[in-house]
C-alpha cells in the first residue's frame, strides 16, 4: 500500500470509502538531485584519466624501438583493449557509489521507489562522465589531428609544385573520375621501332611505362598489347632477349598484383578490427552503465541503513 492510500483509511468500515476523491500526496522537491549526480561524475572522471595515464606508462614499457624488444601488435591492442575495459568498469562503480551514497535520504518513499531513483542516479552520474571523458578525448585528438595537419600542409606545398608541373605537361581531360587520357595519348602514338623510343628521350619511355601501370591498376588488369610494349621497352634499355624482358614485364607485374591484394587484406583486417572494437566498446559502455547504477543503488542502500542505525542507538526522544 503507497503512502497516499495509507493516509486514506480513517476506519475500517470507512475504508473504501474513504479512497475515493482524495487527491495523492505529491512532493513538492524534485526526485533528481544533481549534486551528488555531477559529483560522481567528476569523481568517475578523474578515476579514468588517472587510470588511463597508469595503462599508458605500462603500455610504453611493452614497446620499444630496439628490434626484437617489444611486444607483439596483437599482445599490447589485445592488453590496451582490456585495460579500457577495465577503467570502464572501475570508474563506473566508483561513480556510481559515491553518486548514491552522497544523496540524502528520501523520506516517506517507498522503497521501490528509492530503488529505481538509486539507480537513475547511478545512471545520469555515468552518461554524465563518459560524455566529459568522449569530450577530453576529442580535444585532445583534434590538436593532434591539428599537427599533423600542419605537417601534412607543409608537405603538400612542396609536392604541388612538382604535381602542378607535371598537371601542366599533360592533359587534364578524362574518361572517368581522375583517370587522364595521357594514356590514351600514349597508345596512339607509339613508335613502330621500340628501341628508338628509348634512344630519343629514356625519361619519357619510364614516363610512359608508368602511365601504363597506372591504366592497369585503375582497370583491373594490363592488357596484352600493352606487356609486350613494355617488354620492347625493357629489352632495349637493358639489352635482354623479347622472352627474358616479357618474362621481368610478367614478374613486376606479379608483384604489383601481391602487393594490392595484400593492401586489400589489410584493409579487411582492419575493417574487422574496427567492428570487434566498436562492438565491444558499446557492450562495455553498457555493462558501466549497469554498474554505475548497481553502485548507486548499492550506496544509497549503505547511507540509509547508515543513517537507520544512527537513530536507532539514539532511542526515542523524551
Amino acid at each position: 500500500m503507497s503512502l497516499a492510500e495509507d493516509r486514506t483509511v480513517i476506519g475500517g468500515s470507512g475504508l473504501e470509502s474513504g479512497r475515493t476523491g482524495v487527491m495523492p500526496v505529491e512532493s513538492s522537491k524534485s526526485a533528481m538531485a544533481w549534486g551528488p549526480i555531477i559529483g560522481g561524475a567528476v569523481a568517475a572522471t578523474g578515476i579514468t584519466l588517472i587510470l588511463l595515464l597508469l595503462g599508458s606508462g605500462v603500455g610504453l614499457t611493452m614497446v620499444s624501438p630496439w628490434s626484437g624488444e617489444s611486444s607483439s601488435a596483437t599482445t599490447v591492442g589485445v592488453t590496451a583493449a582490456i585495460w579500457l575495459v577495465v577503467v570502464q568498469w572501475l570508474s563506473s562503480a566508483f561513480g556510481g557509489y559515491l553518486t548514491g551514497r552522497l544523496r540524502t535520504k528520501w523520506a516517506a518513499i517507498h522503497t521501490d521507489e528509492v530503488f529505481f531513483r538509486d539507480t537513475a542516479h547511478g545512471f545520469l552520474s555515468w552518461a554524465l562522465a563518459t560524455v566529459f571523458v568522449a569530450g577530453f578525448l576529442a580535444s585532445s585528438l583534434t590538436s593532434l589531428a591539428g599537427a599533423g595537419a600542419s605537417a601534412a600542409g607543409q608537405a603538400a606545398m612542396a609536392a604541388g609544385v612538382a604535381g602542378g608541373a607535371a598537371a601542366s605537361a599533360s592533359d587534364t581531360d578524362s574518361t572517368g573520375p581522375g583517370l587522364s587520357t595521357a594514356y590514351f595519348t600514349d597508345a596512339l602514338l607509339r613508335p613502330q621501332n621500340i628501341g628508338n623510343r628509348v634512344n630519343e628521350d629514356n625519361g619519357a619511355a619510364a614516363a610512359e611505362i608508368s602511365r601504363i601501370l597506372l591504366q592497369g591498376a585503375v582497370n583491373g588488369s594490363v592488357p596484352d598489347g600493352d606487356k609486350t610494349y613494355i617488354a620492347g621497352i625493357v629489352s632495349a634499355r637493358t639489352g635482354l632477349s623479347e622472352a627474358d624482358a616479357r618474362a621481368r614485364v610478367d614478374t613486376v607485374l606479379k608483384q604489383i598484383d601481391d602487393a594490392k591484394v595484400a593492401a586489400q587484406a589489410a584493409a579487411d583486417e582492419a575493417r574487422k578490427a574496427a567492428a570487434t572494437s566498436a562492438l565491444i566498446g558499446s557492450l562495455s559502455l553498457l555493462v558501466g552503465a549497469f554498474i554505475a547504477a548497481a553502485a548507486a543503488a548499492f550506496g544509497g542502500h549503505q547511507r540509509d541503513e547508515e543513517e537507520d542505525l544512527v537513530a536507532t542507538s539514539r532511542g526515542p526522544l523524551v
